[in-house]
């Protein structure tokens, strides 16, 4: 299988790490999509602001919600991941590219909702699909892709020689169309 996925410890590690890949595939002239998270400078606000930037080229679209200080409920705007998840899954349809990056398999994904579908309909395209996996999530991704994904390292070398590497396999294994 044509999946892989990612987890740099600390803060943003795997957001960076998957970042400085994406950049790396684009110089090389690749074609990518999905979705990224956009580092955002601190606004002041009192919340975790997060905002995914579509790739290739945007738009970036903020899936967090400021419920006030006092509220304890999840910042995530469901409305807008559903909405990154469709736009990424309308180009995925549209156009053809050579890897899907994203972001994480993160509890919508492990509820069965978020980019699942998108995922499966790149691996069923044969065209690889690199997913930044949390040890939260790892039990839901690991069920998800059945024991077949592989889990990188968080060296940008290596991940991008697995990217190299499942996109020239992607290629030899695409049915003819």
């Amino acid at each position: 299988m044509l999946l892989a996925g990612v987890d740099a410890s600390g803060a943003g590690g795997t957001d960076h790490l998957l970042a400085a890949v994406a950049a790396r595939l684009q110089e090389e002239g690749l074609r990518l999509l999905g979705a990224l998270r956009v580092n955002i400078p601190d606004t002041g606000t009192q919340f975790c602001e997060t905002t995914l930037g579509l790739l290739p080229h945007g738009p970036n679209i903020r899936i967090t919600q400021d419920l006030g200080s006092d509220s304890g409920a999840c910042r995530m705007d469901a409305g807008a991941i559903e909405d990154v998840v469709g736009i990424a899954s309308a180009r995925f349809r549209e156009d053809s590219c050579d890897i899907v990056l994203l972001n994480k398999f993160g509890l919508s994904e492990a509820e069965g909702r978020g980019f699942r579908t998108l995922i499966a309909e790149a691996l069923a395209r044969d065209t690889p699909v690199l997913i930044g996996v949390s040890k939260t999530h790892r039990a839901a991704f690991d069920q998800f892709a059945g024991g077949t994904a592989k889990l990188l390292p968080p060296l940008e070398y290596v991940v991008v020689e697995w990217c190299r590497w499942s996109i020239a396999q992607g290629r030899n294994t695409a049915a003819p169309g």
